[in-house]
């Protein structure tokens, strides 16, 4: 009788328990990357009233008579299912969609997180702005002149200079692509300045010097007389400045001796060739030709050597109609279609992509590579140790942190402009409310029973005297 009164105390205890961690889960339906709780109940240890006996030649076998002592919490497990992402628009939110926690760092101490509400301190890093915990990941480095996120490398704070100087890039190179009119009459010899002006077609574009000042570069293209499928090209910058910025266009390994050079197309409109007036000539693989101008300058001394700029005019592939030009009887649309320089530009603002990789986007037009966000992988999860403010720490079963970026060994993506909301399923922990009210109701009976009982037996004492 004393057994059916302790085990009814081990279900309220343990009941209590449960509706404990649902209370918990309830009250943080609204906890962005809240994952739920999940009790598991398992019997106590059973007293043996009588062993068990095996068959004999005249009877058969005995099963053993045991009876429960109560029943106690076998597991309070995090349940880490993905929850639902919610649009915020604000650029610094992230969501983690698949496996994978953001890295926070506090001092010297390391947690892990599914909420990422983060923003930008004082000093451009970024942070969780609720307690200050810095967000890690790897910076953008930049090695002959190619900047690049080398993730095999420790992780560290992210820095995301807002406001900061992207400094002036010259044009190195311009790119040319469309159409030449084949149906473009030749300019016969002796023609006037009118007429062949009437037969050029004649293209601008905006290029840079190297401290970020724009020039005008004009290409005119005429076809050649005599010649079929030849064109001629004259290179000019600024041609409307006082003064002359002197170009000059070299094809291969040739002199700058002018500032022409001539293209050949194939009976397909498709590139042939890239000639100068000496005849070195390109024929085969991508057709450039090098044009050098003179930059002028008002701080130099009188007397003293412009400043000299050099670009690349790339033309196409021998063969090729994609991002060339070509020489078709359509109307010219021959043009530039961009070129790799630009002034000097302030961090305007930054997007990040589902690698993580953070990108600064300047005033200049220009995008670089600031940084890229760091995820951390379990092998088993739920054997991390809730540590408050929506952090987890390592424990002795949950394994190592494998530290990684994003999509890499089994890791999920980053979703920036939302946040991942809880996992919890309202109707889910209603209904296990109702179910752990009935075990507790049932257990408090047990116990009301049994003391009736032992009433039952005080009674028999007091009405059995004589």
């Amino acid at each position: 009788m004393m057994r059916s009164l302790w085990a009814g105390v081990s279900g309220l205890q343990n009941h209590q328990t449960r509706m404990d961690v649902l209370g918990n889960n309830i009250a943080n339906v609204n906890t962005n990357g809240f994952k739920k709780g999940r009790v598991t109940f398992q019997d106590m240890l059973s007293q043996t009233l009588a062993g068990a006996a095996r068959p004999t030649d005249e009877v058969g076998g005995v099963n053993p008579q045991q009876v429960g002592l109560g029943m106690q919490v076998s597991t309070i497990d995090t349940i880490h299912t993905q929850g639902a992402l919610q649009s915020t628009g604000v650029m610094t939110d992230v969501a983690v969609q698949g496996n994978g926690f953001f890295v926070l760092n506090d001092g010297d101490k390391r947690y892990y997180t599914r909420n990422g509400a983060f923003g930008l301190d004082q000093d451009g890093r970024l942070v969780n702005p609720a307690d200050g915990m810095k967000v890690q990941g790897w910076m953008a480095q930049t090695v002959g002149g190619q900047t690049f996120v080398n993730n095999a490398a420790d992780i560290q704070d992210l820095v995301i200079p807002v406001g900061s100087k992207d400094p002036a890039k010259a044009t190195t190179s311009v790119w040319f692509a469309s159409n030449l009119d084949k149906r473009t009459p030749e300019i016969p010899a002796g023609s006037t300045a009118q007429t062949i002006a009437a037969g050029t077609w004649q293209t601008t574009f905006d290029v840079f010097d190297s401290f970020g000042r724009v020039h005008k570069l004009q290409v005119n293209f005429t076809k050649v007389p005599g010649i079929a499928n030849r064109w001629q090209a004259e290179v000019s910058v600024d041609p409307a400045a006082q003064t002359n910025t002197n170009a000059r266009v070299q094809i291969g390994n040739g002199a700058q001796t002018g500032n022409t050079f001539q293209i050949d197309f194939d009976n397909l409109g498709a590139l042939a060739d890239v000639r100068d007036a000496q005849g070195v000539n390109i024929n085969a693989g991508a057709l450039q030709a090098a044009v050098a101008y003179d930059v002028p300058d008002a701080t130099l001394p009188p007397g003293a050597a412009a400043v000299r700029q050099t670009f690349n005019l790339n033309l196409g592939n021998v063969g090729a109609y994609r991002d060339a030009i070509t020489q078709f009887g359509d109307a010219s649309s021959t043009k530039a279609v961009r070129q790799d320089g630009y002034g000097m530009g302030y961090l305007e603002t930054f997007k990040i992509d589902q690698s993580g990789t953070i990108t600064g986007v300047y005033t200049n037009g220009s995008n670089r590579t600031i940084g890229q966000i760091a995820l951390a992988s379990f092998t088993n999860p739920g054997g991390l140790e809730k540590a408050g403010e929506n952090t987890y720490t390592l424990s002795n079963n949950s394994g190592t942190a494998n530290i990684g970026a994003s999509g890499t060994a089994g890791k999920g993506k980053v979703i920036a402009g939302t946040l991942e909301m809880s996992n919890v399923d309202l109707a889910e922990q209603f209904t296990d409310m109702i179910v752990t009210e009935r075990g507790f109701q049932a257990n408090s009976r047990t116990i009301q029973t049994s003391d009736q009982m032992l009433q039952e037996l005080l009674n028999l004492k007091r009405y059995g005297r004589p």
